[in-house]
Formats: structure tokens, sequence, C-alpha cells
């Protein structure tokens, strides 16, 4: 869904088919980060390794810690959604990389 705040969907269906399934990099060293998202007034930053398909991502989040979890699409969608902040934002020019040069 194409939002108006936002200026672009957060997870059109051309990015959303070449995120590995969960599970499916787990035994890499160095897994490719595939998305990034962000929230334009702070430090958190969300980057994306798989996704279930649906709604559930795991890879790196980077706010009062940085730690690798999961994460939702709808969670994301949700932030800014009653208009007290400004929502979550994708970088549209992020180019796939390792995760390590995302730490």
């Amino acid at each position: 869904m194409h939002d108006a705040k936002r200026g672009h969907q957060l997870l059109p269906d051309s990015l959303r088919k070449t995120l590995p399934a969960l599970y499916t990099t787990q035994d890499e060293e160095d897994p490719i980060v595939h998305i990034k998202f962000f929230h334009p007034l702070t430090q958190w930053t969300w980057y994306a390794t798989e996704f279930d398909g649906k709604d559930l991502f795991f890879g790196l989040v980077i706010g009062h810690e940085s730690e690798l979890g999961y994460f939702s699409l709808s969670e994301l969608e949700g932030i800014g959604a009653n208009g007290r902040t400004l929502p979550i934002e994708r970088d549209l020019y992020f180019k796939p990389q390792p995760l390590s040069r995302c730490r």
C-alpha cells in the first residue's frame, strides 16, 4: 500500500520477493542486508536480512542497543500512523550489502 505521508511503499512487492525466507541465512557468517528502514527523527534503524513473506523480519536493529533480532512490518507501518510523529521510512538509495558493513 502506498502511504501518502511516506511517499512510497514501505515494502513493495519487488523488494518483498528479493528477501530470503526466515532461517535460510542463519548459517552464513556475513548475510546480506537487503533493506534498510529508519526513523527520520531518531537513531533507530532496522536492517532486514530475512522475511517470512507476510510480516516478520530478521535482521539488525539499532536503537538503544545494537542487536540481531526479529521485527515486524506491521510494527514499522504503525509507527507514526497516529500522526504524532513521522513514519518509518525505507532508505530508497540503500544497496544490498554484507551485514558487517551495516554494524
